[in-house]
């Protein structure tokens, strides 16, 4: 009898495929028998076929667990994130959004958005600051569950402060029954965005995919309408993680940015009456240019009127050299107003009135009696009650609660319209006098920069001075908030100049110069950061992330070996008490020992010198540094200076 030869019936198998079968194969083999699981005595009933298996009884072989998800949520979550346009993600890796990680680097090539690597939470969103603010659009941030929103909050309040645009993505495991034993519990929690709600501008939870998508765009819009501010998305774990269901197509929705608010039409035409009629009006710019846009809008109503503009460099809203920039002399000038025209300024209310920090604190004006406010501000859109940063209650005359930048051109041809020959002229005679008095203003400014030009530790208007020296001839960007370059440097461009951080907060200018450098990287920008060294201890991580990165950034150390501010709050405080201020370094000061911040750089892959003290060897030390930044690397050059 012939034996019948039957072929095996050859069929791919795919990897998901392959560990399925080899996961049911490995239950069967490692399981035991039920018998030898469960002995039963002689005298035991036989159980029937019909009744049920306890649960540790099932065969394991009958449902092998799944190991792989072709298509998780989280690829389609990066759909949507690409479709926003985002060329990066600000992060500090983390379990909880563990999926989004990996969808970002596998399935979207980690590109647009790209993995920034970055050693704290706090440093990423402030990365992600300064990145929005020489990009004028946000960037994103992952962060993991209650911790990294935790270390993340300080960064965030800085942003809400500052008027700045953060997308915060943060990882959750929503569903207790899914969440693994230990410490996703402690990282996972019921609602995360009322940690941080009082300083963002909308957050929520999605539940679905589709609600992602939609969320996920809502969010891009709130945040980049004026006033922009951080906002916050929270993904659960197993949003992420689960495979997307057969038939389920969740659409991304169409992005439309809102237009900004403007002024309307009856208060625009009462303010240009009040300027063009005014002797001496004033303007004031503090968060005003959000774009180049907004320092032409500027210039042009400044020429019109023929008025002086104070620049509060919230912004870079005014060319600092223009004839018509008397920053320098603001005081005066308030004093003497009888129209000022307020422009995204803050604090109103501090700028008009003289505030004594004495044991009785007292304040009075500085106009003079009969003077007009105006002010043009988005932020009366959006107040919140519990941080204060709104800042007290100004007397204003006229109140628009809309986007500066966007109402300026409309105020300026309303300005326009109501000019007669006779206000021509003495806006032209107002015009040579205020030239004039800038003149004047910026002979005396060097003056008093050429003070202690020799000494050491090194004055700051010298480093401010040698810094220009080696950069004016370059297309560069001041990534830092430092006044005497505010002083001595020819700034006419918008991202030469970035602010300061809106909340004050510590440890907000190291990473924030290092993601305005990231954004300035693409289009060839020298980015120049003059770093205090407090700041830089809060996160000296960044340094790292800048080498691992090649982010070309030039850090120029103010290393004054303390936190200066408080070493005068401590000083005024002993007068205060009658006890004298030789204990006023005790707990302000960077010393015994100095940290040598140079070796930290080249620790973390930096170029580093110094400490420099000579301020002869100042020049020399800052060319060579500038030599490995035009290689696309950043480096640190280490200047011991004086306070301020």
């Amino acid at each position: 009898m012939s034996k019948k030869i039957v072929k095996s019936q050859k069929v791919p198998v795919g990897r998901r495929g392959f560990l399925q079968g080899a996961a049911a194969a490995l239950a069967v083999t490692a399981a035991p028998p039920l018998a030898a699981q469960q002995p039963r005595s002689a005298d035991s009933p036989a159980r029937s076929a019909t009744a049920p298996v306890a649960p540790q009884e099932r065969d394991p072989a009958s449902s092998a667990e799944v190991l792989t998800a072709d298509h998780p949520g989280s690829d389609f979550m990066v759909d949507v994130l690409k479709s926003l346009g985002f060329e990066c993600v600000f992060s500090n890796p983390g379990s909880s959004f563990r999926a989004l990680h990996e969808s970002v680097v596998n399935y979207g090539g980690n590109k647009a958005p790209e993995f920034i690597t970055c050693c704290h939470e706090e440093s990423s969103v402030a990365m992600a600051h300064g990145y929005a603010k020489i990009e004028g659009k946000p960037a994103c941030v992952f962060a993991h569950g209650t911790v990294g929103l935790q270390h993340a909050s300080m960064a965030l309040y800085n942003a809400y402060c500052d008027r700045a645009p953060v997308y915060m993505v943060i990882g959750n495991t929503l569903d207790a029954a899914t969440r693994r034993p230990g410490v996703e519990w402690a990282h996972s929690v019921q609602d995360a965005g009322v940690l941080v709600r009082d300083f963002t501008k909308w957050d929520d939870m999605p539940m679905s995919l589709q609600h992602f998508a939609e969320s996920a765009v809502r969010a891009y819009k709130i945040a980049v309408t004026p006033p922009m501010m951080p906002v916050l998305l929270v993904v659960d774990g197993d949003l992420q993680e689960d495979p997307m269901r057969n038939g389920e197509n969740p659409r991304i929705p169409k992005f439309t940015l809102a237009g900004p608010p403007q002024g309307d039409s009856g208060s625009v035409a009462e303010a240009a009456k009040l300027l063009v009629n005014a002797e001496n009006p004033v303007l004031i710019a503090d968060r005003c240019a959000r774009t180049p846009a907004g320092i032409k809008a500027l210039v042009e109503l400044a020429e019109t009127l023929q008025a002086p503009v104070i620049n509060q460099f919230g912004r870079m809203n005014f060319p600092t050299k223009h004839p018509l920039n008397h920053t320098e002399r603001s005081r005066a000038l308030i004093a003497n107003a009888d129209v000022i025209l307020g422009l995204e300024v803050w604090d109103f209310w501090g700028t008009v009135n003289n505030f004594r920090d004495q044991l009785h604190r007292t304040s009075r004006p500085i106009t003079k009696a009969g003077a007009k406010f105006i002010s043009i501000s988005a932020t009366d859109l959006n107040t919140r009650s519990n941080y204060q940063d709104f800042q007290r209650f100004p007397d204003l005359d006229i109140s628009m609660a809309a986007d500066s930048e966007a109402t300026l051109p409309a105020l300026a041809e309303a300005c326009k319209k109501l000019i007669t020959a006779d206000r021509k002229r003495a806006f032209a005679e107002r015009g040579k006098k205020l030239a004039e008095a800038c003149a004047d203003a910026d002979a005396r400014m060097r003056v008093e920069a050429s003070y202690g030009w020799d000494a050491s530790p090194i004055s700051v208007a010298r480093l401010s001075a040698e810094i220009w020296a080696q950069v004016k001839t370059k297309d560069w960007s001041l990534v830092s908030n430092q006044s005497w370059p505010q002083r001595l440097w020819n700034f006419d461009k918008h991202y030469q100049y970035i602010g300061g951080s809106g909340g004050a907060g510590v440890g907000y200018g190291a990473p924030a110069a290092v993601g305005a450098a990231l954004a300035n990287k693409k289009y060839g920008r020298l980015s120049v950061n003059i770093q205090n060294d407090g700041d830089l201890m809060y996160a000296p991580g960044v340094l790292w992330t800048a080498a691992h990165h090649n982010i070309p950034l030039l850090n120029v150390m103010h290393n004054n070996r303390a936190y200066h501010q408080e070493v005068m709050h401590l000083q005024r405080m002993a007068n205060r008490h009658q006890r004298g201020i030789d204990t006023a370094e005790i707990g302000t000061t960077i010393k015994n020992p100095n940290i040598d911040y140079a070796a930290l750089a080249r620790s973390m892959g930096v170029y580093g010198e110094g400490p420099i003290t000579d301020p002869k060897d100042l020049g020399p030390a800052i060319k060579r540094a500038l030599d490995v930044v035009a290689k696309g690397e950043p480096a640190m050059v280490d200047v011991v200076t004086q306070p301020r």
